[in-house]
């Protein structure tokens, strides 16, 4: 019998204590996001919020075996990169330092 037999096997196990984390990760960013003393704070927790996100979506991939869940996590990876270039430029505009 090895490790990834039995009732509940190694890949389940590491599923799930990958979830819990993930999750755990998640409600600390949205405390950051609602409480968050700055714009900026907020915007990188929203990033943070996105890749936790990103790696949900991968930990069910693996955990089910369907790989087409990775190109959604791709996919979600890419918005979540634009949407914290664009909330930069934002910032940046909104300060007033504009370099163009």
């Amino acid at each position: 019998m090895t490790l990834l037999e039995g009732p509940a096997s190694l890949l389940q196990v590491a599923a799930y204590l990958a979830f819990g984390a993930t999750m755990l990760a998640l409600v600390a960013a949205f405390v950051r996001v609602v409480i968050g003393p700055s714009l900026s704070d907020r915007v990188l927790a929203l990033d943070v919020i996105g890749l936790v996100s990103v790696s949900v979506i991968a930990t069910y991939a693996i955990a089910s075996g369907q790989g087409l869940y990775l190109d959604a996590a791709i996919a979600l990876a890419l918005v979540a990169f634009l949407g914290t270039v664009a909330f930069a430029r934002f910032i940046e505009w909104r300060r007033g330092s504009r370099h163009e």
